[in-house]
């Protein structure tokens, strides 16, 4: 079992230390515009290890992709087992304020939810704040994109500064979880087609002379180009981490124990993140 892995399925905590890494030139197929990507990745091959990716080792590409040759194949086969096929993997990029991604999802056919207003959870955004092995459940920011029941959900949580000075920015401790969650207002996953979906972060701005967050950070969120969530008056951390960034991508497909419905599969491709918002690509399938 590889460390992301241990880390999402039995504890998600861990470790400190950060690593930095240089930016990655622009892949002019990662979409409609290259301005500001910070890493793209098309899945035409399982040598993501070359490309920069880290803590993962098995990846299974399979045809049948949104564009190109290839996309990563996720697999559940039970309730037991967590997911099959391919690693949870990680990917560092230059820190930034801002963080957008675009990817393109294919859920298998007669895909099941949950039951429950949480899982599967699927990619994640951390921080300069925790290291590049941190784990996603308990940390001074992850933020989600994910699909929850049907609908898109952008999400966001701190765990980890219930001991802070300035304490939790992201709801009160239930179980142990906190949480914000930023949900479109339609369930819009209804088929096992490809959809591109598009998630932008921005981190709020500080009153550092006044000791308080401002109420200015961004999230939104775009399915198949149309801007389905939108929330400009965030909080995403306090003074505690005025040098906050975001420079960790983890791509995780996770279904919590006993939450499975049945058997199922999902497929990514055509993944990219940037500082901007970077669109839908020209012409996907």
């Amino acid at each position: 079992m590889n460390r992301i892995s241990s880390l999402v399925l039995i504890t998600s905590l861990m470790l400190a230390s950060l690593a930095s890494v240089q930016a990655v030139e622009p892949n002019p197929r990662a979409g409609t515009t290259t301005d500001g990507i910070l890493f793209s990745e098309s899945f035409e091959d399982a040598d993501l290890a070359r490309r920069g990716w880290y803590d993962g080792t098995k990846f299974r590409i399979v045809g049948d992709a949104a564009a190109g040759k290839g996309c990563i194949e996720y697999e559940w086969i039970d309730g037991q087992s967590g997911v099959q096929g391919s690693s949870p993997v990680r990917r560092l990029f230059e820190p930034t304020d801002e963080v957008s991604i675009r990817f393109y999802l294919k859920l298998s056919k007669g895909w099941g939810w949950s039951g429950q207003n949480f899982h599967p959870h699927l990619t994640h955004f951390l921080t300069t704040e925790n290291s590049k092995w941190h784990g996603p459940a308990a940390s001074h920011l992850t933020l989600y994109i994910e699909p929850v029941g049907g609908k898109l959900r952008l999400a966001a949580q701190d765990i980890q500064n219930k001991d802070m000075p300035r304490g939790l920015t992201q709801g009160p401790l239930r179980g142990g979880y906190n949480g914000r969650f930023y949900d479109s207002r339609e369930v819009l996953f209804r088929d096992d087609q490809w959809h591109c979906i598009e998630a932008y972060f921005k981190l709020n701005s500080l009153d550092l002379e006044n000791d308080r967050p401002n109420r200015d950070g961004i999230v939104r969120g775009w399915f198949d180009g149309k801007l389905v969530v939108e929330h400009t008056e965030v909080v995403l951390r306090s003074t505690d981490f005025p040098n906050m960034k975001f420079n960790q991508f983890l791509m995780a497909p996770y279904f919590g124990p006993g939450l499975l419905p049945h058997a199922q599969k999902l497929w990514i491709d055509e993944l990219a993140v940037g500082t901007k918002r970077i669109g839908p690509l020209e012409s996907p399938k």
